[in-house]
């Protein structure tokens, strides 16, 4: 495989930007490998000037539900356990903000959940993917609930930040509530590959849909992706940052493992995001329908 650490490639002011890395590598190893794994690439990212750095979807291991092997329950953590704390350091250590992705266990339940690390060390509060798919190698509804957590805007240090999970980012309904609650990026950690059953190629519509978002919302985009033959799946990377204008300003290749770093005016963004009009020319009034299953208007 392959490494490419790519710099910055906008300058601004320390106070004025936005700068945020996504992590791209293999997750097959063992757990030690794995987290250590991506402690490096979080540095490499620190390094070029990163001060939001994305990890992919549950890095602590391969992709357990891709089958139905009740012994990965035994993988599940609570929200404060040992590896979060070391992120912790390392978060503060490093002045990073890191969307930490994991296997919650809370009670008798369980989630696919991110603690949400600021660059002080601090965890801001866990959210819990809200969106779980079911599907030939994606067997999400064995192991986790849905997430019953707010649909969360952290204020961190270095921007104000909107997080979705996987299967989340295919909903455009959530990153508008992001975005309408005052997000200025929206970070998707992933772990997306081969169809195993259907074959379907996905990763151009995996990353439409996210330039959708970017575009309808004025907003950048991240996602990080994992890579690497995996047994089951074949996990294709193609991590990438978007503007919001949607053009992709860099991309990961399905064997490279590294980072990608953009910095972003956050002035310009917001003005940008005034200015288009998407959000003052909304009618939530005219919306109702998206509040039932079926499309049909609720009573009043």
């Amino acid at each position: 495989m392959t490494t490419r650490k790519k710099k910055r490639t906008s300058k601004a002011t320390s106070d004025d930007e936005l700068s945020v890395a996504v992590v791209q590598c293999a997750l097959g190893d063992a757990r030690e490998l794995n987290v250590a794994r991506v402690v490096g690439h979080i540095r490499d990212a620190a390094e070029l000037g990163a001060r939001i750095v994305l990890p992919p979807e549950l890095f602590h291991g391969p992709y357990f539900p891709s089958g139905h092997d009740e012994a990965h329950f035994a993988w599940a953590e609570p929200a404060d356990n040992p590896t979060l704390r070391r992120f912790c350091a390392l978060a503060k250590e490093l002045d990073v903000v890191i969307p930490y992705s994991f296997f919650e266990r809370a009670g008798q339940a369980y989630y696919n959940s991110l603690a949400m690390i600021d660059a002080t060390g601090e965890v801001l509060g866990v959210y819990r993917k809200a969106h779980i798919p079911e599907g030939p190698g994606y067997h999400e509804k064995f192991f986790f609930r849905p997430g019953d957590t707010p649909i969360t805007v952290w204020d961190t240090r270095h921007g104000r930040i909107g997080v979705g999970i996987c299967w989340d980012q295919w909903f455009p309904e959530l990153a508008r509530v992001l975005s309408l609650r005052g997000a200025e990026i929206l970070l998707y950690p992933t772990a997306i590959g081969s169809e195993p059953r259907s074959g379907e190629r996905t990763k151009e519509p995996w990353q439409r849909v996210m330039v959708g978002h970017a575009v309808a919302n004025s907003i950048p985009v991240a996602a990080a992706n994992r890579i690497g033959d995996e047994g089951k799946l074949v996990f294709y990377g193609a991590s990438f940052l978007c503007d919001p204008r949607g053009n992709l300003l860099g991309e990961l290749g399905p064997d490279e493992s590294g980072v990608l770093v953009h910095a972003f005016d956050r002035v310009a963004l917001a003005e940008r995001r005034a200015s288009w009009g998407f959000f003052r020319d909304r009618r939530p009034d005219l919306y109702r329908a998206l509040l039932a299953a079926d499309g049909t208007e609720p009573s009043r």
